[in-house]
């Protein structure tokens, strides 16, 4: 029997998208404990970091068949970044979370990277939209705000706006790749 704990990451992979549970449980028993001490330095509480986790892990295993990763620990720790921001979001205690977070400056040249490709698929997204979609995608995604105050900015149902947003996110999911990681974090 293999000793995956001598295997490198970029092997586990390959063995994962072959579906090798084995590798997939080496790979959660090495990047786990890092990264659930990264997101409970942000968050301070155990369930959200324990239910953001085992979202990412159950969504790599699922979906194990069509990844492509040049750095796994950069991919595992963007997937934890953009988590972040929706636990945040939807959290009771943003204000708090806010306020307490750690200023982390966690350097990643290949998570850097990606993060500028993505920012730059999400920019030449937004370009294509049609103008008042494009204002209310900005509004909610760049400027935070909710669709009740979007409505109200721009003069609209907050039905309205709901509806564009829908449709926009739908049409970036489709532009980024349906069954890319980039997706899921949208």
């Amino acid at each position: 029997m293999a000793d995956y704990t001598k295997f490198t990451d970029d092997e586990l992979v390959t063995l994962l998208t072959q579906g090798d549970r084995s590798a997939f449980n080496q790979i959660y028993h090495r990047h786990f404990d890092s990264m659930y001490r990264f997101a409970f330095r942000i968050l301070n509480d155990e369930d959200d970091c324990n239910d953001m986790l085992q979202n990412i892990f159950v969504w790599l295993w699922e979906h194990r068949e069509k990844l492509r990763i040049n750095s796994l620990s950069s991919y595992l720790f963007a997937a934890i970044k953009f988590n972040l921001v929706g636990v945040i979001k939807r959290s009771n205690r943003r204000s708090e979370i806010l306020a307490n977070a750690p200023a982390t400056q966690v350097e990643f040249e290949d998570f850097s990277l990606e993060l500028k490709e993505l920012t730059q698929l999400i920019k030449s997204f937004t370009e294509t939209l049609p103008n008042k979609a494009r204002e209310i995608f900005e509004l909610s995604r760049y400027q935070y705000l909710n669709n009740k105050e979007i409505a109200t900015l721009m003069g609209l149902s907050e039905k309205t706006v709901e509806n564009q947003m829908t449709i926009s996110l739908k049409k970036l999911k489709n532009h980024l790749g349906k069954n890319s990681f980039w997706s899921f974090l949208i």
